[in-house]
């Protein structure tokens, strides 16, 4: 056995793990996260297969800008924000309730 087919084996069994705990995460925030985690993965199995244009729009595209789309709408959704998000806080302010 090549140290290349054992790579590419380990590389389709990563795959298919990823794909198998994406889909029955529990948590959306570990949800997107494998998703991206997915999305770079395969982005190495495309250069492995000698395609390296899909590759590179795999990483910046289904890693980069969709898993920043989904952090952000998983955060919308759950009604609270990822630690890459700053939310600041709202001033204070005084009430003048109309007493002298």
């Amino acid at each position: 056995m090549t140290i290349d087919l054992l790579f590419d084996s380990i590389l389709a069994l990563t795959l298919a793990w990823l794909c198998w705990r994406v889909l029955s995460a529990p948590d959306l925030f570990k949800a997107v996260v494998l998703f991206i985690a997915f999305g770079l993965l395969m982005a190495l199995a495309w250069v492995r297969l000698n395609a390296p244009d899909i590759a590179l729009a795999e990483a910046a595209i289904g890693a980069g800008l969709t898993g920043a789309l989904m952090l952000d709408a998983a955060g919308q959704m759950t009604g609270r924000s990822f630690p890459y998000i700053r939310n600041p806080e709202p001033a204070e302010q005084e009430v003048d309730h109309g007493e002298p």
